[in-house]
């Protein structure tokens, strides 16, 4: 139990700075919630886009205020409380109050948690070593940066979005970079084996020296990395390595409180946890997918934390609408945007649309005849028409759906 003796409340209080957080309190202005907000941000920023880091920032193709999720003068006017370096550490869901990581505590009348996730870390030797780097954060980043003036050497470790947009970015600062993926392919957990074959075949034609199917045994160096040994015994020289690796849903302090969950604290559909008067929403939040028959999953994505604000927001005002969106995704790599529309989970088939070697096509996997998602490469209008293929959830022909002289949104009006 926490001592909640006159502690700092507001009515509704948001544990979370990322997207969720932010759009849910901005969410609640928008519908017209005239009580007090709080926001406590873990980081000593204002809200902030997240997806650059790998990409635009890493690059230096924007500058920190342009990925600022709202300026300053934004939450001062909504009277919105942002109280940034605010990092809870427990809840106490029967006193209505969360403890801080300084000792103070804060009351709520409903809390809605949106803290995201943190860096899985390497769990080989050598892993706490100098020039060990995640890309989570502004401070991440930017530690990263202050390192590239020496020219390293760079082992990127995993070949998921996170990995290949970095690898893809100091490639083209001119750097030497390793990439080191555990499984057979790239992009093996979120795309079909088209999609990994075509991307390996980009980075390497960029200069990435990518390998796949390997372990890593540890990181060497006395204080700072030196360099990676592979369980094979071949050591790769490295003055810095990025961890790509994943997250852990940051939930421990709701799980500790008494929440059910378990990989993200679970929520019903209208993202209401166990715990009385507490929501989750966001990439902590595990829910039952429309999109994925139903099962039990966490998504990492802008689009679902938008749509799970709203979501939690619309059930704390009494108006509960259950979260029934469909996924998207992005990721921009060299010239190459790719566009992802549903959840490939469990495919059955896979039909490609268009030529790979023209650098514009799209991979539509199906599920017992059923289109369920879209992956495509530079081909922004298949990704536009083939969403309500995704939403109609029907079965069209796999002849017109490969054909790229028809439209796919006619495949869903003859279909209806």
């Amino acid at each position: 139990m926490i001592s909640c003796g006159s502690p700092s409340r507001h009515d509704i209080l948001i544990v979370g700075g990322g997207h969720a957080g932010a759009q849910a309190a901005v969410t609640l202005r928008q519908r017209g919630f005239s009580g007090t907000i709080g926001l406590l941000n873990g980081e000593p920023e204002l809200p902030y886009e997240r997806p650059p880091l790998s990409k635009e920032y890493l690059s230096g193709e924007k500058s920190f205020d342009r990925i600022l999720i709202r300026p300053a003068t934004f939450w001062a006017e909504k009277q919105i409380d942002v109280m940034p370096g605010h990092v809870v550490t427990a809840v106490d869901a029967a006193a209505h109050c969360v403890m801080l990581a300084d000792g103070r505590v804060h009351g709520y009348g409903t809390l809605i948690w949106a803290a995201g996730g943190n860096p899985r870390r390497l769990s080989c030797p050598g892993n706490a070593l100098g020039g060990v780097h995640s890309v989570r954060t502004r401070a991440d980043v930017d530690k990263m940066l202050l390192e590239l003036g020496d020219d390293p050497q760079i082992v990127v470790i995993g070949g998921g979005f996170i990995g290949l947009e970095a690898a893809a970015v100091l490639i083209k600062r001119g750097l030497a970079v390793t990439l080191l993926e555990a499984l057979p392919r790239v992009l093996a957990r979120v795309a079909g084996e088209d999609i990994s074959r075509f991307y390996e075949a980009v980075h390497r034609g960029h200069g990435v020296d990518l390998r796949m199917g390997v372990a890593v045994a540890c990181l060497e160096g006395r204080t700072r990395v030196t360099g990676v040994r592979l369980s094979d015994g071949t050591r790769i020289p490295a003055d810095m390595v990025i961890a790509g690796i994943g997250i852990l849903p940051a939930v421990e302090a709701l799980l500790a409180a008494g929440a059910e969950g378990g990989n993200g604290v679970a929520v019903d559909a209208y993202c209401r946890t166990s715990l009385p008067d507490i929501y989750a929403i966001g990439d902590c939040a595990l829910h039952a997918n429309p999109y994925a028959d139903g099962a039990l999953i966490r998504l990492e994505s802008v689009q679902n934390a938008h749509d799970q604000a709203m979501v939690a927001v619309c059930s704390i005002m009494g108006d509960p609408i259950p979260y029934d969106a469909v996924p998207w995704f992005w990721s921009n790599q060299y010239d190459l945007k790719l566009q992802t529309v549903g959840l490939s989970i469990g495919y059955d088939d896979v039909i490609i649309r268009g030529d790979p070697a023209s650098r514009s096509f799209s991979a539509i996997y199906l599920k017992n005849g059923r289109v369920i998602a879209l992956d495509c490469v530079n081909a922004m209008r298949d990704y536009v028409q083939g969403k309500a293929l995704v939403t109609a959830r029907i079965c069209p022909d796999p002849v017109r759906l490969a054909c790229t002289d028809v439209p796919l949104k006619t495949l869903v009006q003859q279909t209806a």
